[in-house]
């Protein structure tokens, strides 16, 4: 079976097309700021990414007509269980909205389902970033006007949990581990046989700064900094998502650029080192849902690959458990061994309502 996977990222578009379990063509296609920045909703991005998707497409050397199947990254849609989902009109619907959050992965279950309804093949997502398996007590938030929301790198966090779980010969259901997917976003979650009971709200909400988020801000600040004037509503969503974090500082999301210019540049050894030392605090908050038995602290996504950061993460959550890397995503495979599941019949696709 031939099944083409579309990964959009804040900065980037994945694509891969995998014959059966095989990987047999990848692209990843770098998107610059001046790019994106120049559409007001991720929604707007579509003819452009569709359009890049589709000329790396060609370079396959495949038809599309014989695909099998389209699988998406999935987007920000209503709290759901994990599984593979079909793409239908009401996940489509809300994707297009924005219903439940303006996010680039809401890019691939629209394109997805668009290549699918030209061809007549399945479209799917699987795990997407709203899994929500937290427990009540994670919910609150210390306001009853807000509730705490389960918003993380569902896919790839428990495709490499799992693969850390065989690797300590344990079931994934058996243990206790704390995740931190470090990307254009990054999301920590705790695991607690088999169930992410808590996690940092990666999108737009706590935890720490990433590359272009500015995560967690001191909310009295924040107020202030809305109600001055001096900023519209939409600015403000760009200071906190988009413009944030090492973009706020430095103007680039490039961490291999910004690590280099530590040796030379204090004052961005000094932001990035921050950045290691909020990631480090929130995988230490993240390890007293399980009152501190953990197994295994996993550093995995883009960021993983980072000497520098890593060390610096390792050297001062160590204590807590064992810490293993897994530099890059699981995530093209994770979509496409979900999409082969129910293809093949081995399990039911869900429906989205």
């Amino acid at each position: 079976m031939k099944i083409l996977i579309v990964n959009p990222g804040s900065t980037s578009t994945k694509i891969g097309l995998f014959e059966d379990e095989t990987l047999i063509f990848e692209k990843v296609l770098r998107h610059s700021m001046e790019e994106i920045e120049g559409y007001e909703k991720v929604s707007d991005q579509y003819d452009f990414r569709m359009k890049v998707i589709m000329d790396a497409f060609g370079e396959t050397g495949v038809a599309i007509g014989e695909l099998d199947g389209i699988c998406g990254m999935g987007g920000l849609v209503k709290p759901i269980p994990s599984g593979t989902y079909y793409v239908n009109d009401p996940m489509v619907k809300d994707l297009k909205s924005g219903k439940y959050g303006d996010h680039a992965s809401n890019l691939g279950g629209l394109i997805a389902h668009a290549i699918g309804e030209e061809i007549g093949k399945p479209a799917f997502i699987v795990d997407p970033v709203v899994v929500d398996e937290m427990l009540d007590i994670s919910r609150i938030s210390g306001n009853p006007l807000i509730e705490r929301r389960s918003i993380f790198h569902a896919l790839n966090q428990k495709a490499t949990a799992r693969i850390c779980s065989k690797e300590i010969g344990k079931s994934y259901d058996e243990l206790n581990l704390v995740v931190v997917h470090m990307g254009g976003g990054i999301s920590i979650g705790c695991h607690a046989k088999g169930q992410v009971i808590d996690t940092n709200n990666a999108l737009d909400g706590d935890g720490p700064f990433t590359p272009e988020r500015s995560g967690g801000l001191p909310s009295g600040q924040l107020a202030a900094l809305c109600f001055s004037g001096e900023y519209t509503h939409a600015e403000v969503k760009a200071i906190i998502k988009g413009k944030g974090g090492m973009v706020g500082y430095f103007g680039s999301n490039d961490l291999i650029d910004l690590e280099e210019r530590t040796k030379t540049e204090p004052e961005v050894k000094l932001v990035v080192d921050a950045l290691a030392l909020q990631v480090s605090k929130e995988i230490a908050a993240q390890s007293t849902s399980v009152s501190g038995k953990v197994d295994a602290i996993i550093l995995t996504g883009g960021i993983a690959y980072s000497d520098y950061i890593t060390a610096e993460i390792e050297k001062r959550v160590s204590f807590i458990a064992p810490v293993k890397r897994y530099p890059g995503e699981n995530e093209l495979s994770a979509l496409a061994l979900g999409a082969l599941r129910v293809l093949r019949g081995e399990e039911e696709g869900k429906v989205y309502s």
